[in-house]
């Protein structure tokens, strides 16, 4: 993922960072963004691994060692880099959202 990608996250990346902030795996991963967007949000399997490799490889995420996490299914946790990420993320969303909260209340 080049860095231009990561300048900042789309709806569904932002939701799986906020859901990795436990250890999950794949299908606990679509689970708690369902939840976590109250159901506005779905991701297919598809969808998340080729997004979960590419956080990966950004140390965003990293495999999850301990309970949980042997066997068959990958179980992934967010990174303090991508906490960090995650934060500005958040900075930045919550930014535009300020900014724009002054023009929508003019055309109440």
């Amino acid at each position: 993922m080049p860095r231009e990608a990561l300048s900042s996250l789309t709806e569904p990346m932002y939701y799986v960072l906020l859901a990795l902030v436990r250890p999950l795996c794949g299908i606990e991963i679509m689970e708690r963004v369902k939840e976590l967007s109250r159901g506005r949000l779905a991701i297919g399997p598809g969808t998340l691994y080729t997004m979960l490799a590419k956080f990966e490889e950004n140390g965003l995420i990293a495999l999850a060692m301990g309970p949980g996490s042997s066997g068959k299914r990958k179980t992934y946790i967010i990174t303090r880099r991508g906490v960090g990420f995650l934060k500005q993320e958040y900075e930045r969303l919550e930014r535009q959202a300020e900014d724009g909260r002054a023009i929508m209340e003019e055309l109440v």
